[in-house]
């Protein structure tokens, strides 16, 4: 049996833009292309679509992901290998849950009792936090995906580790921005998503829709969604407000 790109797309929750990239790239090749250019996969093609898929979860790149699967012999011991990185993924986002469980209940604790939050133990901040590349969120943003993928392959360790701890506290500050009541295009708002815009476009040169339509996945991506989210909820759609107001001021 053989399935459309367009029910490829729907299925997995790819973009047919990000399909026909992994065929550009030599990722994934259609089984056969119709007269009228239109891509169709068959079971062969949708399990390896499965092991990209996974891999992208467990942040590797996609040029790495192609080198695995070049290199793979067997399907079933491949799948196993990532069964065995999906369940220690598993236990990092747990790890991860707690820790942001545990900031929620200080940051609350502490506007209670109206004093500051005291941190006496700033490691627990970033337990189940590990270099990840991005690539599950930005699977929807090839091109932007192997430029992050690209500049994360020349840092160091302790580099990638920071830069984690800054996008982190880059969220919390959003969230200290709603919570005091700031609508996303006011100026304080506004100068963090600047912070965030000289970020991503010192990788690349992004254009104005490309940008939005990421400010739109803090939303429609689940994976961003949820991280946003976790913070506090309705920081996903303050952190899209914002973007769309800064992507209307550059015209």
């Amino acid at each position: 049996m053989a399935w459309p790109i367009a029910e490829i797309a729907r299925m997995s929750g790819l973009t047919a833009r990000t399909l026909r990239h992994y065929d550009e790239v030599g990722l994934l090749r259609p089984a056969w292309v119709g007269a009228n250019g239109r891509r169709y996969y068959e079971e062969r093609e949708l399990l390896r679509l499965q092991q990209i898929l996974v891999l992208r979860e467990l942040g590797v790149g996609l040029a790495e992901i192609g080198r695995i699967l070049a290199e793979q012999v067997d399907e079933v011991v491949a799948l196993r290998d990532h069964h065995r990185r999906l369940l220690a993924e598993r236990d990092r986002l747990d790890a991860l849950a707690r820790t942001v469980s545990r900031t929620i209940a200080d940051l609350e604790q502490s506007r209670k009792d109206g004093t500051p939050m005291t941190i006496n133990r700033p490691e627990n901040l970033f337990e189940g936090l590990v270099p990840s590349q991005y690539q599950e969120s930005l699977r929807d943003f090839p091109e932007h995906a192997e430029a992050v993928a690209r500049h994360v392959s020349g840092m160091s360790l302790r580099d990638i580790e920071a830069g984690q701890r800054e996008r982190t506290a880059q969220m919390i500050r959003l969230a200290e921005l709603m919570a005091a009541g700031h609508p996303a295009d006011a100026e304080p708002v506004q100068a963090e998503i600047r912070a965030q815009y000289r970020t991503l476009t010192a990788l690349r040169a992004v254009s104005t829709d490309e940008y939005r339509a990421m400010g739109r996945s803090c939303v429609d991506n689940d994976a961003w969604r949820t991280a946003y989210e976790a913070i506090a909820p309705g920081l996903a759609a303050y952190q899209r407000d914002a973007v769309e107001a800064h992507a209307d001021r550059l015209g």
